[in-house]
């Protein structure tokens, strides 16, 4: 159980890399989704060889979660209201919350992108001191034309429903 925790400690190393990035840049790498999806097939493969396995019964649900993610995620992209990398993002920690946590999530992530995007908006208005205008990642939050970095909210939602979800109990379970 000692690989799984360790697996499973990575998680929010990752989802704290994303937030950082599209923060940072307005961007999430694909390497960040990529490797969330591939760290979920190595926690498997950890329980299993730990003589923990997840039943194709508890397996499905977070594949489905995930691949529900993955097509809300491009119809939303499509519309043009969020990027490809949240997208991505987005169904890659849905595959680790599973499916009892879709709903939860999107609402979660959706509350604090309305924070986020009313804090954006209220900052776009008020005079910036020159020495952050200054910092390219600062100018561009507080750009009037600029979008909202959405990877911080679905990060902290993440973050926030992680300790509820299947797989979290499974390591606490130990």
């Amino acid at each position: 159980m000692t690989g799984a925790i360790l697996v499973l400690g990575i998680l929010p190393v990752l989802l704290a890399a994303a937030a950082v990035s599209d923060l940072m840049t307005y961007t999430i790498p694909n390497v960040i989704p990529g490797v969330m999806i591939l760290l979920f097939v190595a926690f498997l493969i950890v329980l299993a060889f730990g003589g923990h396995a997840m039943s194709w019964s508890e397996t499905s649900p977070h594949l489905l979660a995930g691949a529900l993610g993955l097509l809300a995620g491009m119809g939303l992209f499509a519309l043009g209201w969020i990027g490809g990398g949240d997208a991505k993002f987005f169904a890659a920690a849905l595959l680790w919350l599973g499916w009892d946590a879709v709903f939860g999530y999107a609402i979660i992530a959706s509350l604090l992108g309305g924070v986020l995007t009313i804090g954006l908006i209220t900052l776009r208005k008020i005079p910036q001191p020159a020495f952050l205008v200054r910092q390219g990642w600062f100018a561009r939050l507080s750009d009037q034309k600029a979008g909202v970095p959405y990877g911080i909210a679905l990060a902290l939602a993440a973050l926030l429903i992680l300790p509820y979800t299947h797989v979290f109990k499974i390591v606490a379970a130990g």
